[in-house]
């Protein structure tokens, strides 16, 4: 009969391997409420002209905004994110810009499905307008075997749970890796909630970090 006590044992931990990162900051309300305020008025000109979405759908912008002068404050604030995720992360390159930035005006009722960002590094998303019921986004694990086996749980911890939902507010901004699968929930206020979203990839991705991590004459394939 093995005693199975931690008695036995020294010591005793988990060790946690190969995190995946969800980067938060908050803007500080100085500097959301006037950028909010813009982002709005730009968005109404932008609708101008457009049906009204189909129930259940929501509407999305063009994807050049952080192209545009009503943008700028918050492309900076973008990048100061990025520049800052990516020192943590100690990641070398030489330097990184913005591929595609729109917005999404989600009303009642209105959700975005589980997907993912393809062919950039990082993404994220911005927070212009929330509300009660409309203030979450999930983010799903990422690993497939995971649900390969799944017994009942008697309390959802960081370990056994498949899905993470993060509380948002006005002036919110998240930065995640492009390949992290999220999603969100039906718009549950009587509002509309509104967020720009963006893309990050490396400036001359295929001059500087797409060659092969090897080196050598090697003509395996």
């Amino acid at each position: 009969m093995v005693d199975n006590t931690l008695g036995r044992f020294e010591s005793s931990r988990a060790l946690r391997m190969f995190p995946t990162f969800v980067w938060k900051a908050d803007l500080k309300r100085e500097i959301h409420q006037g950028l909010n305020r813009t982002i709005l008025a730009t968005l109404d000109d932008l609708r101008r002209g457009h049906r009204a979405p189909a129930p259940g759908r929501g509407w999305q912008s063009r994807q050049d905004l952080h192209r545009l002068a009503d943008f700028r404050t918050l492309v900076a604030c973008v990048n100061e994110a990025a520049a800052t995720t990516l020192e943590h992360l100690k990641i070398g390159h030489q330097g990184f810009e913005i591929t595609a930035c729109w917005a999404n005006v989600n009303g009642p009722g209105v959700e975005h499905r589980r997907h993912s960002h393809p062919n950039n590094f990082l993404s994220g998303v911005y927070y212009v307008k929330t509300r009660p019921g409309a203030d979450t986004i999930n983010f799903h694990d990422p690993r497939p075997q995971s649900a390969i086996i799944r017994p009942p749980v008697k309390e959802l911890t960081a370990e056994t749970t498949d899905q993470v939902v993060v509380t948002v507010s006005d002036g919110s901004l998240l930065l995640f890796p492009s390949w992290l699968r999220h999603s969100v929930d039906a718009n549950r206020s009587d509002q509309e909630r509104v967020s720009v979203s963006f893309n990050i990839m490396f400036t001359a991705f295929t001059k500087s970090m797409s060659q092969p991590l090897w080196e050598g004459g090697s003509t395996d394939t």
